[in-house]
């Protein structure tokens, strides 16, 4: 067994980009449970009230929706330096920037597929205005909307799944959990974890073999109640929920979909006490007959799930 290395300590923060940059914050804000943080130009900057670092998503203006920039904290700075050396050497060099808020030099760079990455080590730690109760949490508990307590995992599109599964595995040392393979044997969608969580960064074939795109991006509440809470906030306040709250098969999390105000399809996700610990994990392979079988209490995946990303594409798969 080839031995895992943990270079990457998590995925720590994400850039959205919206048209209606203002509705996408009182989303986050006020229905979310995040708090503002910072604004720079054409950002906002939201922190989720248990993350340790400055902000959690980066909400940028622009004239379509999707995602920027995908934050790495590296374990170490010897860390971070084995990736870019490992990035380099296989011919995927980035270049080194300025840290964003709060973070120090960060290498960019992008998966296969063209999703922009930032790894970095050196961070400042966040520092709550007024002290939460208990001192082992970031910020006060926010007491509104979701209460959605840090980020979870992002779900990209990608015009190749087998391409960026094998940058996964090679240049990020991230393990494959988890994956739906096709009857031709190529993989479908995988899912790749690099904490103890059972996944933090996962690809899904994009059928219009588009690049670049995003499916959505994911936020953990504490408990399931907190999911169903949160569909009564986003029904009340006009928010689309796509689907759920339900429990998926793959990784068994529980669920809703909605979508923000700009359109990026948001996950609110509660995985339960559920964990890979297994350092020779063997990876769960799902066909399509059985994912044709819909979710774990059998409802059907619904249809948009297979067609919406973002930013937009033509409707209909390319030839």
């Amino acid at each position: 067994m080839t031995e895992r290395l943990r270079d990457l300590a998590h995925v720590s923060a994400v850039e959205l980009y919206t048209a209606k940059p203002e509705e996408t914050v009182d989303f986050f804000v006020r229905l979310m449970g995040l708090s503002e943080v910072r604004r720079e130009q054409n950002s906002v900057y939201v922190h989720a009230f248990d993350d340790y670092e400055k902000f959690t998503v980066r909400i940028t203006e622009r004239d379509l929706p999707g995602i920027g920039l995908t934050w790495l904290r590296c374990s170490s700075a010897e860390a971070l330096a084995r990736r870019v050396d490992a990035l380099e050497q296989a011919g995927m060099s980035g270049k080194w920037v300025d840290g964003d808020y709060g973070m120090g030099e960060t290498y960019l760079c992008t998966d296969p597929d063209g999703h922009e990455l930032g790894l970095y080590f050196e961070t400042e730690w966040f520092e709550a205005e007024k002290k939460p109760a208990l001192k082992n949490q970031a910020d006060r508990f926010p007491g509104r909307g979701a209460n959605l307590r840090r980020l979870d995992h992002v779900n990209y599109l990608a015009a190749d799944v087998a391409a960026v599964g094998e940058f996964a595995a090679g240049q990020l040392c991230a393990q494959l959990t988890e994956q739906i393979v096709k009857d031709d044997g190529s993989p479908a969608a995988v899912w790749y974890h690099v904490t103890d969580k059972s996944y933090d960064l996962v690809w899904t074939e994009d059928w219009t073999g588009s690049r670049g795109r995003l499916h959505h991006v994911a936020f953990a509440a504490d408990q399931r109640d907190d999911i169903l809470k949160a569909a009564d906030v986003c029904l009340e306040n006009g928010i689309f929920i796509e689907t759920g709250p339900h429990k998926h098969a793959i990784q068994q999390t529980f669920f809703l979909y909605v979508y923000e105000p700009g359109g990026n399809r948001i996950e609110l996700a509660n995985a339960g006490a559920r964990l890979v610990l297994a350092p020779d994990w063997r990876p769960i392979s799902w066909t399509p007959e059985e994912r044709a079988r819909g979710q774990a209490w059998g409802l059907r995946t619904i249809e948009s799930f297979h067609t919406h990303g973002t930013p937009p594409v033509p409707a209909g798969p390319k030839a």
